[in-house]
């Protein structure tokens, strides 16, 4: 792995690692050397340099929520903003707990787009009238409830 241009350059292997690992972080390093053809010691210092350098991010599990009879809405909220207030109210959404997402996009004005989630409407009401609506340069406010995921998933490297 080289640094050049602030952006980090892997080879071969790291991007192979980087991909067994996305499809299943629960492999052991001696599980994804056997895989690759290298030492489990050698999967284990690639990984380190990743973490290390900011390229893997973090460590996380996905959980099935309805599995434990936990029931959510998830919704998509479009902010309108006044463009010199666009970055402070995307700062304010993402440090909301049901905020998961924050996102600007330039289209034919300056939006801020983000993933909410919420026990009820109820909530996800109280959340938007309350948080969302008051802040400064907020101009209006479009939500859009999620009534069924066709997919979800996270972009799987192909090097």
């Amino acid at each position: 792995m080289k640094l050049k241009n602030q952006v980090f350059s892997l080879d071969g292997l790291d991007w192979k690692i980087l991909r067994a690992i996305q499809e299943n972080s629960k492999q052991t390093y001696s599980e994804i050397g056997r895989q690759l053809g290298v030492a489990h010691s050698t999967v284990y210092d690639r990984i380190k340099k990743l973490e290390k350098n900011g390229v893997i991010k973090k460590w996380t599990v996905d959980i099935a929520l309805e599995k434990l009879g936990i029931t959510c809405i998830t919704a998509r909220m479009t902010v309108y903003t006044d463009p010199k207030e666009s970055e402070n109210v995307a700062k304010k959404l993402s440090e909301a707990k049901e905020v998961l997402e924050v996102s600007l996009s330039l289209s034919e004005e300056l939006l801020i787009i983000a993933k909410v989630i919420a026990r009820d409407q109820d909530e996800l009401h109280s959340f938007i009238a309350k948080k969302v609506a008051p802040l400064q340069g907020v101009l209006r406010i479009r939500t859009s409830i999620i009534t069924k995921k066709i997919k979800e998933e996270r972009f799987l490297i192909e090097k």
